[in-house]
């Protein structure tokens, strides 16, 4: 995946911008579809300070437009936002959708009566590229996520379980149901990411078979019904 990254920048000219709208625009018709309607629902989303994140951010975003009460939970610090998904969240903050850091501005009894109010949690802490388990404040949101009871939709992989082995770690969010961006990792598809992971759906982000035959991977386009495959 990070190869795949690399060329949809450096050589096919597919911006970091484009794909976090792409998966953050299906992972919002996926929230829709999982509460069968919009309005009237709560939806708390828990961003991690990169691509991600902003994913979860833009996600946010079109629920927001769709009249669902959305806040915005962020692991960090706005300052340590990859720039991208900072934009993103300079957007929400001028829809004056709710957004808020964990640890500096929610007390635990606070950040727990939210999640656990909330008809759903949408997971955007980590992704692929996380190294090791989860750490310091994005830990400890995932850990107050798993205890509160509410529904999970984790955009690429549930924040903890290893991409590449489905490990978990102690602190894992075990998802209702996961949006993975591309292609699947390859942890999901073993025993314990599949329990983890919930319903994996794949979503399409726009990237051409000829990218993926430049990585040297076949590549049966399975978007051709529409933009998120159901994985069974």
């Amino acid at each position: 995946m990070r190869e795949i990254d690399r060329l949809a920048e450096e050589d096919f000219g597919i911006s970091l911008a484009q794909m976090m709208e792409l998966a953050g625009a299906g992972l919002a018709r996926l929230a829709a579809e999982a509460m069968g309607r919009t309005t009237g629902k709560r939806v708390t989303v828990l961003s991690g300070a990169g691509n991600n994140g902003g994913g979860g951010l833009v996600a946010a975003r079109h629920l927001a437009n769709r009249g669902t009460e959305v806040h915005v939970v962020l692991a960090q610090p706005v300052g340590r936002l990859h720039v991208a998904a900072r934009e993103r969240l300079l957007t929400l903050i001028e829809m004056d959708v709710p957004c808020c850091v964990a640890a500096w501005d929610l007390g635990a009894g606070e950040l727990e009566a939210l999640l656990a109010d909330s008809d759903l949690l949408i997971d955007a802490l980590l992704g692929y590229s996380a190294d090791g388990p989860p750490r310091g404040p994005v830990r400890d949101l995932g850990e107050r996520a798993a205890g509160s009871g509410t529904s999970v939709l984790s955009l690429d992989l549930p924040c903890g379980m290893d991409p590449d082995t489905g490990a978990v770690d102690d602190a894992a969010l075990r998802a209702t149901s996961t949006m993975t961006i591309a292609l699947p990792k390859r942890g999901q598809l073993t025993a314990s990411g599949r329990r983890q992971s919930g319903d994996l759906y794949l979503a399409d982000i726009g990237l051409p078979p000829a990218l993926y035959a430049r990585a040297g991977l076949y590549f049966a386009d399975p978007f051709l019904a529409g933009p998120l495959v159901h994985l069974d």
